[in-house]
């Protein structure tokens, strides 16, 4: 039997981790003032409001509402338990904990269990797979392959590399364990015909698992083993519940840490080449599922890093997709770009059995080019640069690229370039490129300049905290005067003692806002048993999780460190005096409408009296706060 994980052992696991570090594996963060900033793994957004306190091992995002510590993080993004984030936190700081412990780390009730199905059957896929590939006769065709290929077990396993035989054995499989008909026909697995019955999609083909940010796998890619006029050489599954070819990215799971760790991220062609270079090292690749990156796929990417290498082949193809690649990252990410090109016109698999893995990394390490200077080598392409007509369309081409440079040392970089290999006068390319210049700026309505320009930097994002209401959504409008009092209030009876005591004295207070009050009830319960407060125990200690992002937002306000008696007593008088005043306000001028609208003059004239008697009230409170 499982044992509940001690309280003293889950504030081990959390005060060892560093939440930031943690994160970061998630989110590319940058320090902003006290605290760290990245965009959100919540939602999509181009400018950062996900924040991190380090000092109170705390996040919110300001946009979305999301909020909590390191265990609340993980389990909101990956439908976690609360153990099984324990085990997850604790693996990553190296924790060693009990098997009692973790064996009660069982997967959090599905919010969708259709989904949860799916995932269960496409793990058990995934191992059926693997298993005939590894261990019998029908796979020895296919490991034979990836053995030649340079494929040794141990990257089949990492990969969970598998295969797929000519024979209906997977559906075979899931009949005997009477899995729901239904469930078959949804999961892309199958192929189905008019009469309703169906057959296993993929067939003697190797299998390449397609795996979610978490993991876990969604689909797979077949590749033929014998060649086939009628068949495609890669057959991929079909959208599914689980699989949306625009938001995978091929070994974004694995490659995820090793991209912040190297800063940068490299975008192959294909699942051979990522795993080619994984197991030489290059382990921060992933692959687009055979399209070009699309905006879920570049956010992904601009969570985790600044600099993306594209490294396509080297033949034609290759370079014609290098080039869509750059224009399209240019026009639509944030990302820093360059370009890794293998030597004599292969794919980076084709190059690595050529030359051997030392040369492979040298290729990284050495062959990493601006997207500017591949394009001076890809515009030379289909011209001929003996021919002084095709020499001016190259340098024509060339200096409309350079035009775009926001920097003028590297436009002289190029320039100087482009001296040497033509016995150019320099002064004359400048003037040519100060021409070409001056008409992108009439083009962008900037008026001509005689000088290269250099454009602005971009204007920092606004990283400041926009006001959170009560359920921590984005607060589009500002916050009510009672409201504020509220979330002040609150923070200083959590973070002050002598607060808690004053304020808890007195006779019949409670908050207006239920989500405030259900805190401080959770509050009630923590001080009796805890002396001090500690925001992540109390976040955990709250059972409520649409709770915590409330919580959280509190420790972001720009407030003073210490309170004061008055402070307390303005706060107070505000919601338990100001706020009912207005409630009855409101109440009374709805009945004196619908009194209007009957026509009960007796009615309204005595409604009126009483509106009149209320602003009295409340103006008499105002001076008096005033």
């Amino acid at each position: 039997m499982a044992n509940r994980i001690p309280e003293e052992k889950v504030e081990q696991v959390r005060s060892a981790v560093n939440i930031a570090d943690f994160i970061g594996q998630y989110v590319q963060l940058k320090k902003a003032g006290k605290n760290l900033f990245g965009l959100c793994p919540f939602h999509e957004e181009r400018t950062p409001s996900f924040s991190v306190n380090e000092q109170k091992q705390i996040f919110h995002c300001f946009s979305c509402g999301r909020g909590g510590n390191v265990f609340s993080f993980i389990m909101d993004l990956e439908n976690l338990s609360f153990p099984e984030a324990v085990v997850k936190v604790a693996d990553f700081g190296h924790i060693d904990l009990p098997a009692s412990y973790t064996a009660q780390s069982q997967p959090a009730a599905p919010k969708d269990q259709q989904q949860a199905d799916l995932l269960k059957l496409y793990a058990d896929s995934a191992k059926m797979y693997q298993h005939i590939l590894v261990n019998t006769e029908l796979g020895e065709p296919a490991l034979k392959y990836l053995h030649e290929r340079g494929l040794d077990d141990e990257t089949i396993k990492t990969f969970g590399i598998g295969y797929a035989p000519a024979n209906q054995l997977l559906l075979d499989f899931f009949k005997e364990h009477q899995t729901d008909y239904q469930l078959l026909r949804q999961s892309g697995l199958f192929i189905e015909n008019q009469a309703g019955d169906l057959r296993d999609r993929f067939v003697d083909r190797v299998l390449f698992p397609i795996k979610d940010a978490s993991g876990r796998v969604i689909a797979f890619s077949g590749r033929i083993l014998k060649k086939s006029p009628n068949e495609p050489k890669y057959l991929n599954s079909p959208e599914t519940k689980l699989f949306n070819k625009r938001s995978v990215l091929f070994n974004f799971d694995l490659a995820r840490g090793p991209i912040r760790q190297q800063k940068s991220v490299v975008l192959f062609e294909g699942f051979m080449d990522v795993i080619a270079a994984y197991r030489s090292g290059i382990q921060n690749g992933v692959a687009s599922m055979g399209t070009s990156l699309t905006d879920e796929q570049i956010y992904m990417l601009e969570r985790v890093t600044d600099t993306l290498y594209v490294c396509y082949d080297s033949d034609m193809p290759g370079q014609k997709a290098t080039d869509r690649a750059l224009k399209l990252l240019g026009g639509n990410s944030r990302l820093n770009l360059g370009v890794i090109q293998m030597p004599d016109g292969m794919d980076p698999d084709e190059y690595l059995r050529a030359q051997g893995q030392e040369k492979f990394v040298q290729v990284f390490e050495d062959g990493k080019q601006t997207p500017t200077a591949f394009e001076m080598q890809y515009l030379k392409h289909d011209l001929n640069l003996q021919n002084t007509p095709d020499q001016l369309t190259y340098l024509q081409a060339v200096l409309q690229q350079l035009a775009q440079l926001s920097s003028s040392v590297e436009q002289d970089l190029y320039l100087n370039q482009l001296v040497a290999e033509f016995d150019l006068d320099k002064d004359d390319l400048k003037q040519q490129l100060r021409s070409l210049v001056g008409q992108q700026a009439v083009r962008r309505g900037g008026g001509h300049s005689d000088e290269p320009q250099v454009a602005p930097p971009p204007a920092p994002a606004p990283l400041g905290p926009p006001p959170a209401t009560v359920d921590g959504s984005t607060n589009s409008g500002p916050l009510s005067r009672v409201e504020k009092a509220e979330r002040l209030l609150l923070y200083r009876l959590l973070n002050d003692h002598d607060v808690w005591l004053r304020v808890m004295a007195i006779a019949g207070f409670h908050f207006v806002h239920d989500s405030y009050q259900q805190i401080l009830v959770y509050a009630e319960a923590y001080f009796k048993t805890h002396n001090q407060f500690d925001l992540g125990n109390f976040t955990d200690f709250m059972t409520d999780s649409d709770l915590q992002p409330v919580v959280t937002s509190l420790e972001f306000m720009d407030v003073a460190n210490e309170s004061s008696k008055e402070e307390i007593a303005d706060l107070v008088n505000v919601i338990m005096n100001q706020q009912p005043l207005v409630e009855q306000i409101n109440s009374k001028k709805a009945e004196l409408t619908a009194a209007k609208q009957i026509g009960n003059r007796d009615l309204v004239q005595q409604l009126t009296l009483a509106l009149i008697d209320l602003y009295r009230q409340q103006q008499q409170v105002q001076r008096a706060d005033n």
